[in-house]
């Protein structure tokens, strides 16, 4: 391909640079206040310094990240948080794995997301959410975001482990992964010396990641002696075979793939319930029709994978918590030769980053965008500009996992409001923080058991 010439319209710096740590300390002061200033200079790209020597250019306008992800994709590495994550966790994925690596992956993992084995995971998903909700007491004060972390860690360990790990075991993975989990969103943004540090936090987080490692390994290796099938997706995943060499995955490589869908996975999927959860305590009327919805469509009998695409309403709640509070916010990809992006060319080994979280609330792209409104989703209402919601990224590197963590969300959801109410404590806002991900701030909530729902008809609010 031939480059047009440099546009003569230079790419603006941010401001407020610091000598050594460039904006590094602003994106840990405030991090999600900081890339909504950069939002608001209206500027398609700007640039930013998050490590020295390096040149990071924030992504703004969606025509421009929908390049990016999709003509550009193929063309483009992962970037540095994706390097940094396969590091920290001691090898690449599906997730972490860029070119024919990435590709490669994603074929052998493909078939545990398949149509067939998301229908049979709702039975997995529905009865470990009902586990949970019973273990709740009336009047307990919940810390709805841990609960949620606990629910989907639960829920990716007996999809993943279901049948090749005793109980013990099963338990001290469940503790270690959520070690994993916490440690490495914040060890990602540090410089690479950070984790080097001989700190007691450090020596956790490897004794953690290791001990995961070597209980994968067993299982797999277990599993292999006794040739025995399980049905859970560690199975299968021993039933894939490297495209490159015909053979089957290795342990390490099975591990590296679980422990990244742990950390990808979980950690969103949290959130995201959390954010549901509170927007239905803060909003009577759409609590009202997700119930009704649910009274109609299931009739009194527990959730099934067959009843997912009738709940509509409760599908655009979801879409709406997915928009408002996306848990994203630094994407990146890099440039591996010199790269045209808009009207600008991109040197080669220029960090590309994009924000999810400031993206679906631009007022520019999303009216009212702090408004929580499942109506804006309706079939008939003006759809946001292509690029400008990307829930699960766009392209060849589009969250292999979509599929499962919707299903997760919907299943979860409308297995939890049948049987409690979570009410708000006192005059309580929760605002977005970033970790790991964007995650909900303190969040806590009263247990209330939920009466019969009548069976009726209620027609949308706002309709």
């Amino acid at each position: 391909m031939t480059l047009a010439a440099p546009s003569p319209t230079p790419i603006p710096r941010a401001a407020g640079s610091f000598p050594l740590l460039g904006h590094s300390p602003h994106l840990a002061r405030d991090t999600l206040a900081f890339l909504a200033s950069l939002r608001d200079t209206g500027e398609p790209l700007i640039e930013i310094t998050l490590q020295p020597g390096t040149r990071t250019l924030v992504v703004q306008d969606p025509a421009l990240i929908q390049e990016m992800l999709t003509t550009l994709g193929p063309s483009l590495d992962k970037g540095r948080f994706f390097e940094k994550m396969g590091h920290l966790l001691g090898g690449d994925s599906v997730v972490t794995a860029a070119g024919r690596a990435h590709v490669r992956k994603r074929r052998q993992l493909q078939p545990a997301f398949a149509h067939t084995e998301i229908a049979r995971y709702v039975d997995i998903m529905r009865t470990t959410t009902d586990g949970a909700t019973t273990a709740w007491q009336p009047g307990q004060e919940l810390d709805v975001r841990d609960a949620m972390v606990q629910l989907s860690l639960d829920i990716l360990a007996k999809t993943v482990f279901g049948g090749s790990i005793e109980d013990t075991a099963f338990r001290e993975l469940r503790r270690d992964l959520s070690v994993v989990m916490n440690g490495v969103g914040a060890r990602v943004m540090l410089p690479d010396w950070a984790e080097r540090l001989p700190l007691p936090v450090n020596r956790r987080f490897n004794r953690a990641r290791d001990a995961v490692r070597a209980r994968v390994s067993a299982a797999v290796s277990d599993l292999q002696a006794s040739g025995h099938d399980s049905g859970d997706m560690l199975s299968m995943l021993l039933r894939a075979r490297n495209a490159d060499t015909g053979r089957p995955l290795s342990g390490h490589e099975i591990s590296s793939e679980i422990l990244t869908l742990a950390v990808a996975g979980t950690e969103t999927t949290a959130s995201v319930l959390s954010w549901i959860l509170y927007e239905l305590a803060r909003s009577p009327e759409v609590e009202a029709h997700v119930l009704a919805e649910l009274d109609t469509v299931l009739a009194g009998r527990p959730i099934a994978f067959e009843d997912l695409p009738r709940l509509e309403y409760l599908d655009r709640v979801v879409t709406e918590a997915l928009r408002l509070h996306h848990t994203g916010y630094l994407v990146t990809r890099r440039t591996t030769t010199a790269t045209r992006l808009g009207r600008w060319t991109i040197p080669a080994d220029t960090e590309l980053a994009y924000c999810q979280h400031a993206l679906h609330r631009d007022p520019r792209l999303h009216p009212d965008p702090l408004r929580f409104d499942p109506d804006r989703w309706l079939d008939d209402a003006q759809p946001p500009p292509t690029g400008a919601f990307l829930p699960f990224g766009a392209g060849k590197h589009q969250c292999i996992g979509d599929r499962y963590a919707r299903t997760e969300l919907l299943t979860a959801i409308a297995t939890i409001v049948r049987t409690v109410r979570l009410e708000l404590t006192g005059d309580q806002v929760v605002k977005p923080v970033a970790r790991a991900t964007v995650r909900p701030g303190t969040l806590q909530m009263v247990v209330r058991r939920r009466e019969a729902v009548p069976h009726q008809e209620t027609a949308s609010p706002g309709a």
